[in-house]
């Protein structure tokens, strides 16, 4: 399994704002270029991160991107899944229909934990940690 590169560079630019600072913007095309984005492509993405309520934009001579809340209160799992929807290691997690063994597979227990662990892992790791850990641009 291995998240998109959309999200990836997603997950690149909420890091990068993170690191800016509270209530500061940047120009897309600063964020493109600094953390090696395409700026079409993160176009794309900060809208979807736009409609998921998780950055804000404003135009104008003052405008720029920024985060619609604190780096404390964005999951990575957020931000993955406003780019790449829920995340699935296997079809079988969410439906044991899925599988020729059904609720009789041994390898199912272990897809679901693993998912559950995963997914655990990125809901509670926000941003702010990253900003921490680094205490310098994150990405």
């Amino acid at each position: 399994m291995q998240i998109t590169r959309q999200a990836d560079y997603a997950m690149r630019a909420v890091a990068y704002l993170a690191n800016l600072g509270p209530d500061r913007r940047a120009a897309t095309s600063q964020i493109a270029e600094e953390q090696q984005i395409p700026p079409s492509f993160l176009a794309k993405i900060v809208s979807q991160l736009s409609v998921a309520g998780l950055l804000q934009t404003s135009r104008g001579a003052r405008g720029g991107v920024s985060l619609a809340r604190s780096p404390e209160d964005i999951s990575f799992l957020e931000v993955v899944e406003a780019i790449d929807g829920p995340i699935l290691i296997n079809e079988c997690v969410v439906d044991h229909r899925a599988c020729a063994f059904g609720e009789t597979c041994a390898l199912r227990p272990v897809f679901c934990d693993a998912q559950a662990d995963l997914v655990h892992r990125l809901e509670v790791t926000s941003f702010e940690s990253v900003v921490k850990t680094n205490g310098k641009e994150a990405a």
